[in-house]
């Protein structure tokens, strides 16, 4: 833990909360956080750890090594501008803001002829809430070795990190994992209904296909095999998952699914032209 680090949160929404919660005590005390939410229902709760709390930028700013940007990305820009006058040559930005790209912000934080480079964009999911996540992350020129493991320790806080090498890589990380809870929420769904018609009851369904999802991928993860290998083994020639996957293959299954990740990336893409103006 590193008792002379500071970091502030601008935003207060449930990503902050989920950084900060890993944060606190592990990489800085919780003395040492400062939250930003215009949400002055919710500082209670934050006060309660150990943060400190204010409803809009001050003097508090410039004191802070990390600036982690977590609000709305339709309100973002306002919200820069309101902070550019406390930020300091040694500051560290990290955008964990869906839909602003990278360049946008540090043109944001300074200006477009000398952008603000100390910056890192970062896209967690929401597995985080539960320590959970993985996040991609890109820098921009102005991060050095130190920054990048400082910016890699935060988000780790909650889960994983990979590194990508900017904005474009970034709408892939986007389309997979930033969305991909959603899809793998609705794959048990799937899988839920499923058991009920083959005659399970939607308890045992759920059990059952959260125990299957689980344990499936804990072992793809500890496996040394490809994937292709794992699941080659559980297909006996003319048996029951020969069956299911068959009828996968019918529906164009691994088609639909990088069509839908393909429309994910294209989104993120049109969001950061919409938001980034």
């Amino acid at each position: 833990m590193k008792n002379e680090l500071s970091i502030a949160f601008i935003g207060g929404g449930n990503m902050a909360a989920a950084l900060a919660s890993g944060l606190a005590g592990k990489v800085c005390p919780a003395g040492n956080i400062h939250v930003i939410d215009i949400n002055q229902d919710g500082h209670a709760a934050w006060q309660a750890r150990g943060m400190t709390t204010a409803t809009a930028p001050g003097e508090a700013l410039a004191r802070c090594r990390v600036w982690v940007f977590a609000v709305k990305p339709q309100n973002m820009k306002d919200v820069v501008a309101s902070t550019r006058q406390w930020l300091r040559d040694d500051t560290l930005v990290v955008s964990v803001a869906a839909g602003i790209r990278a360049d946008t912000l540090a043109a944001w934080l300074g200006t477009p002829d000398a952008p603000f480079e100390r910056l890192v964009r970062c896209m967690p999911n929401t597995p985080a809430l539960v320590g959970a996540g993985i996040t991609g992350l890109a820098a921009l020129d102005g991060v050095s070795d130190a920054d990048r493991e400082l910016a890699a320790s935060l988000l780790a806080s909650v889960g994983q990190v990979v590194w990508v090498a900017d904005d474009a890589a970034l709408d892939g990380v986007t389309a997979l994992s930033g969305s991909g809870p959603a899809y793998v929420f609705l794959f048990l769904e799937a899988l839920v209904a499923g058991g009920l018609k083959v005659g399970l009851t939607e308890d045992q369904a759920k059990q059952l296909a959260l125990g299957t999802l689980a344990g499936a991928t804990r072992l793809a993860a500890e496996s040394t095999e490809p994937l292709a290998v794992l699941r080659e083994r559980v297909t006996s020639k003319g048996g029951t998952t020969a069956a299911a996957l068959a009828a996968f293959g019918a529906a164009g299954f691994t088609g639909i699914v990088e069509d839908a990740m393909a429309a994910a990336a294209l989104r993120s893409r049109e969001l950061a032209e919409e938001f980034g103006k």
